[in-house]
Order: structure tokens, then C-alpha cells, then sequence
């Protein structure tokens, strides 16, 4: 009878162990915070630093990095199809991405944040300009000044948190920190650059009015040419006569252009040639959050260079 009572009780508890198995719910799979997409790589390096830390949110930048300024962006078709899944686009604003309205007539429920937001705006330069201007009635180019990337990432930041409600302290925070180093980033360089004998520079393409406005610089002319374009011989000789004319100023060309017609124009007038990167370009893996201020205050290093003296050309 015992051993009966005990092979009952054994059936019993192996019964209560399957239903338990059978009747238990599936685990909730983690809340899926979403996707969101950048226009191009200044935005997409605000974005990576304001989600940091937020799980199962995917941060895709539209344009690939070595694109550069968007200007002449044509959108591509996985760029379309990169949109249809996405659950927001954040822009630079202020012109750069003249694709925009094709976008949203595409995706007409897509939200767009845009970092220009209430961001006073610089009219295109009154330096004299060499070559086709961009046509624009703003310069487009505001990251370039820290103290108006600390307006954009606000402005992101504030999209991001009604977009992900979820993740808004997060965001938060995160902003709290981009801003302090953005804050940090401003000063170091307005304090290296406070001293300079010389401010004047000459620019191959208008990507730096707001760097110049805000640290004392004056751009006293910019040359506008495509990538691959080079000077024709007429653009060349009024150029050099300028460059002349202001004492052989340095010369700052950008990464992501050619520099042939720099170097012939050094060669004219024995002006310097030095670097200047806009951030519109960089590494796609691995990005360091602070690869932004990296740049910068490698820019701000060469210009102590360029203006400090009679420089070396590269």
C-alpha cells in the first residue's frame, strides 16, 4: 500500500512538472527600440553618441562615409530601402541634404529631426569667390563650430526622446556628457587659436565660415569646385593675383578633395598648403565616440602651424 501511495505521489509531481512545461508562457522577446537613420556622417557621429548604451536600437547612416558633404547626394536605391524600415531620419538641415523632399514625399509618415533647428545661420561668405558657388543662401556647414554642434545634438536629442520614450533618461544623460566635452572641446581651441599673429586663410570649398566666425579667422577666399574639378587657367591666374594681393595667405584644402590646383597655385605664389578635415568623412567600424573632437583639435593644430609662422608646406 505504501509503495503504492508513493509510485501516485511520484506520477502526481511528474504530472504537475509537464503541465508547468506545457501551460508556461514563451519569454517576452526584449522591447525593440527601433531604427533610426542619419543623412551623413557629422549627424550619424552626434547620433552614435546620444544612443549610446540603448539596446536593440540600430543607428544606420544613409549616406556611406566616404561620401563627404552631401551637396550633390544623389539617393541610391538601398537608400530607399534602408528607409522603408526606418522609424526616423535624422538631418543636418539648413540645405545640405537638397534630397529631402523627394524623401518625404516618399515616406510621408517618416518622421525627420533635424539638427538646424533655431540654429542662427551664416548667409553664404561675402570672401571673394573663385569658381561656381553652391547657390545656397545659407552655409549648411554648422557642425563646424563646436559650440553649434552642442545646438544640434539638443535639437537630435530632443527627437530622439519622443521617439524613444523608453530610453529618454538614457539620452539624457548621454547628452548631458557629448555636451560637456563639446563645451570642453570649444574652449580648448578658441584658447589655442586666441593668440595667432595672423588670421587670414584662403579655403578650397566654403565648408569652414562658422569655424572661422567663431574663433576670430578670416576667410578672405574660397575656391568652389566638384571634386575632381580643377581650376581653369583664367580662375587660376585671378586667384593667385588675389592670393598675392593679400601677402600669400596659407592655403587649406580638405581630404576628401583634390588638391592639384593648390599645389600649382603654391608653386605661383609660394604660399603654404596645410589640411583641413570638415568631419564629413571617416571611419565606418570601430568609431570612437570623441572621433569628432579628434579632428577638430587636429585642425586646430594645424592652424597654429599654418598661422604661427612661415609654415611647411605639406
Amino acid at each position: 500500500m505504501k509503495k503504492l501511495i508513493v509510485i501516485l505521489v511520484v506520477l502526481a509531481l511528474l504530472a504537475a512538472v509537464i503541465a508547468a512545461v506545457v501551460l508556461k508562457k514563451p519569454a517576452e522577446p526584449p522591447a525593440r527600440a527601433g531604427t533610426v537613420v542619419t543623412s551623413f556622417y557629422p549627424v550619424w557621429l552626434i547620433a552614435l553618441n546620444l544612443t549610446d548604451g540603448i539596446e536593440n536600437l540600430t543607428v544606420r547612416n544613409l549616406a556611406a562615409p566616404s561620401v563627404g558633404c552631401l551637396h550633390d547626394y544623389q539617393l541610391q536605391p538601398a537608400d530607399m530601402k534602408l528607409l522603408t524600415g526606418a522609424d526616423a531620419l535624422l538631418v543636418n538641415g539648413a540645405g545640405m541634404e537638397a534630397f529631402l523632399p523627394e524623401i518625404t514625399r516618399a515616406f510621408p509618415d517618416l518622421p525627420v529631426i533635424a539638427a538646424s533647428e533655431g540654429i542662427d545661420l551664416l548667409a553664404e561668405g561675402d570672401a571673394v569667390q573663385i569658381g561656381e558657388a553652391e547657390g545656397e543662401e545659407v552655409n549648411s556647414h554648422i557642425w563646424l563650430d563646436p559650440a553649434r554642434a552642442i545646438r544640434m545634438a539638443e535639437n537630435l536629442a530632443n527627437g530622439l526622446m519622443k521617439l524613444l520614450p523608453g530610453s529618454r533618461s538614457t539620452i539624457a544623460e548621454n547628452l548631458e556628457k557629448y555636451s560637456m566635452r563639446l563645451a570642453a572641446l570649444d574652449a580648448k581651441i578658441r584658447e589655442g587659436l586666441r593668440d595667432l599673429p595672423s588670421r587670414d586663410i584662403v579655403t578650397f570649398h566654403e565648408a569652414f565660415p562658422y569655424f572661422a566666425a567663431s574663433y576670430g579667422l578670416h576667410v578672405v577666399a574660397v575656391v568652389n569646385k566638384e571634386p575632381g574639378e580643377v581650376l581653369t587657367p583664367t580662375q587660376m591666374g585671378t586667384l593667385a593675383a588675389e592670393i598675392s594681393r593679400l601677402g600669400n595667405p596659407p592655403l587649406f584644402i580638405e581630404p576628401q578633395y583634390t588638391d592639384l590646383s593648390a599645389r600649382t597655385l603654391a608653386q605661383e605664389t609660394g604660399a603654404s598648403v596645410f589640411m583641413l578635415d570638415p568631419v564629413v568623412t571617416g571611419p565606418e567600424e570601430n568609431v570612437p565616440l570623441d572621433y569628432y573632437e579628434t579632428a577638430m583639435l587636429k585642425n586646430m593644430d594645424t592652424l597654429i602651424e599654418a598661422l604661427s609662422g612661415p609654415g611647411r608646406p605639406q
